[in-house]
């Protein structure tokens, strides 16, 4: 029997938090560390004109290597910058987790490990109905952990807090956590930082902040890779 890939699910406390910044730095250093590295971004919603695949799915893509269609790494696209489940009824379209449950099925056959980030927060949802899932649900279909992207500004104690609570609700192994500073500005930034180390009931992997240009940057090393189960 062919051995099983590892896998993460990367999701965060609200959206533009940092998640693509997390899933590409994951990437970069698996691919340092000589593994097969997948990236996949199950659902995206928002192409400028003249696109046809999402910025994020391109960052996914440039920094794995193991290569795969587009339509793998991302089974599901959608022009308007909207809730996934808003843009999918839009398009007429029905966001399925066995069409996604495939894709990564068929990344995990050539890779060593996969690297899946959500769309929007832990519990957006995938379509509108009631009972239709979410994002953490594709994470319980796929069966890997959970890396929690928790964007430190005024009311993230509360954001993590519960996401954490949603994680756990779910059965999942919630495998760490990620502070992103994504207000320079905070009060007591680092007290709500000790405060979710504190709460929290995973490991703080990794912290990083935005860079003077604007944009986030982010790294991790091998025993950051092994304390998400993720090391070679």
């Amino acid at each position: 029997m062919a051995r099983r890939a590892r896998g993460i699910f990367v999701t965060g406390t609200d959206t533009g938090v940092g998640k693509t910044v997390v899933a590409t730095a994951l990437l970069r250093a698996l691919v340092l560390c000589g593994a097969r590295a997948a990236g996949m971004k199950p659902v995206a919603a928002g192409l400028l004109p003249g696109e046809t695949v999402n910025a994020d799915v391109r960052s996914i893509l440039a920094a794995a290597n193991v290569a795969a269609a587009p339509s793998l790494v991302n089974a599901y696209s959608f022009a308007p910058p909207i809730a996934p489940h808003l843009a999918a009824r839009a398009a007429g379209t029905v966001i399925e987790l066995e069409r996604i449950e495939r894709s990564y099925a068929e990344l995990a056959a050539i890779a060593d490990v996969v690297v899946v980030e959500g769309a929007g927060g832990a519990l957006v949802p995938l379509t509108s109905a009631v009972r239709g899932g979410d994002m953490l649900d594709i994470a319980r279909r796929i069966d890997v952990p959970v890396l929690l992207v928790v964007g430190v500004r005024l009311g993230c104690i509360n954001h993590a807090l519960l996401s954490a609570l949603a994680i756990g609700a779910r059965g999942l192994r919630f495998a760490g956590w990620v502070a992103n500073r994504i207000d320079p500005d905070m009060l007591e930034g680092d007290a709500n930082v000790a405060t979710l180390r504190d709460h929290l009931p995973a490991p703080l992997i990794s912290e990083f902040a935005w860079a003077s240009d604007g944009k986030p940057s982010a790294r991790f090393d091998r025993a950051q890779l092994s304390l998400l189960g993720l090391g070679q």
